[in-house]
């Protein structure tokens, strides 16, 4: 399942649409409901809160595979499958316009979802566009054609500036031929290679009820509910078996330094990435924490920095966790150095006092009263299954917790890409033998077709 690192990806780095990157320490730093838990025959999980009073009904589906399941070379595969649930923008209009409410549907690494809402009257019809997504999902040859070509135009379109150039770069040398190295949407040159029978076989493997949680809030009584998801999504079937989320390890990180060459008007943009810990992992909550105290750190640091901004992206699997800067050209090595030296310090001693609670009030700053805080915290206990040992409240975790979470991350040979662009030959004399050289990327544009000669 590993997949072939395209050198010419230059997309921007997915920042997990409709997934938070910390949504699991921020709902549970507050109190939330406890839904009801029931399951089909087929296997289908369903967690639901009843709101006396409420007209109107939520549901989200979340189908616990996404991208990093994408065939070897064809990324977008999962990403194409979900344009195929609901192809015709008239699905989304109906819903807006006759049941009052929103239809959207998104891909990660980790998953597909579906969320879908409006009136309670219109409950069962949504249960049917439900299962009409599901069970009826038209692959045919001509329904792919046009979903690919419709996915090559919107990517093709897209004018990626220096930064998404350079945030591609980075993820690319960190992960190599793993799944995260890839963008969850894909590319021009990947989605070109998906066919019908690749998406056939997405379906067979992932598009099955017991690989899925949906999640239901709203004015809508219990047994009306189950009566209509056995009715309508009970013939929805159930997989042989879950394909595991299992790949090759990533290999290791060059250890110089990657200078891409580009005219940025005498500054530079940094990069420094690690590959971070996963939803699941017992440190995670400890995690969330340190973006706020590295930016805090580095930019007293270094005064020459701009555009700071550091980020920590969990994923079923690993994660990424990235520090990105822009500086004057002259300047670019010092930010690297002063970058390393804040990772460490704060990986030796740990965080202040002060910094915790900066970070802790940077993080739990939502109110979870919504439905998609909930339903997010509801899917997200369910998908990763955090472990037991697991802090879950950021008012909880002690800065010696930040600290542990800082030295696996940063310490003992953790695997580290560093990206920087600029005048190459600039960059070239402040990183000397350090220093890996690459050219900027070409476009990616669809390919011409040949033309017949007469």
């Amino acid at each position: 399942m590993a997949q072939i690192i395209n050198k010419t990806l230059i997309y921007r780095l997915v920042a997990t649409v409709a997934f938070l990157s910390v949504a699991y320490s921020i709902v549970s730093a507050q109190t939330i409901p406890a839904p009801e838990r029931e399951h089909l025959l087929n296997g289908l999980t369903i967690l639901y809160a009843a709101r006396a009073g409420d007209p109107n009904v939520f549901m989200k589906l979340r189908i616990n595979s996404g991208a990093a399941f994408d065939l070897a070379g064809k990324a977008g595969t999962m990403a194409l499958l979900a344009d195929a649930m609901f192809p015709e923008t008239t699905t989304k209009e109906y819903v807006a316009e006759q049941l009052g409410g929103r239809l959207d549907v998104s891909t990660t690494y980790d998953f597909i979802e579906v969320t879908i809402s409006g009136k309670s009257s219109g409950l069962e019809r949504m249960i049917e566009l439900l299962r009409n997504a599901l069970v009826n999902v038209n692959l045919s040859a001509e329904s792919v054609a046009t979903l690919r070509e419709a996915r090559l135009k919107e990517l093709s379109q897209k004018q990626p500036n220096a930064g998404d150039i350079i945030d591609r770069a980075v993820i690319e040398r960190l992960f190599g031929s793993y799944p995260y190295a890839n963008p969850a949407e894909g590319t021009v040159a990947s989605v070109s290679k998906i066919d019908r029978a690749d998406l056939m076989l997405a379906r067979e493997r992932f598009l099955n009820a017991d690989n899925a949680t949906l999640v239901v809030i709203g004015g809508v009584d219990k047994a009306r509910l189950m009566r209509d998801l056995r009715q309508i999504l009970g013939p929805w079937q159930k997989s042989e078996r879950i394909v595991p989320a299992t790949f090759r390890q990533p290999g290791p990180v060059g250890a110089k330094v990657l200078l891409i060459d580009h005219a940025l008007a005498n500054q530079a943009e940094v990069r420094i990435a690690f590959r971070g810990l996963s939803r699941s992992d017992r440190d995670a909550t400890a995690a969330s924490l340190l973006p706020s105290i590295i930016k805090q750190r580095w930019q007293a640091a270094d005064k020459e920095l701009s555009s700071v901004a550091v980020m920590n992206h969990p994923y079923a699997l690993m994660g990424t966790f990235m520090l990105r800067a822009t500086v004057p050209i002259g300047s670019a090595a010092n930010a690297v150095t002063t970058a390393q030296v804040t990772l460490r310090s704060i990986a030796k001693d740990g965080p202040s006092a002060t910094e915790m609670e900066v970070a802790r009030e940077t993080i739990v700053r939502r109110s979870v009263s919504e439905v998609e805080d909930i339903s997010e915290a509801w899917l997200d206990g369910d998908t990763y299954k955090p472990e037991s040992n697991s802090t879950g409240n950021v008012n909880n975790v002690t800065p010696d917790d930040v600290r542990r979470a800082a030295a696996r991350l940063f310490e003992n040979g953790a695997p580290e890409a560093i990206v920087v662009m600029g005048n190459q030959a600039e960059l070239k004399i402040q990183f000397g033998d350090n220093a890996q050289l690459q050219e900027l990327p070409k476009p990616n544009l669809p390919a011409t077709p040949a033309t017949k000669k007469p």
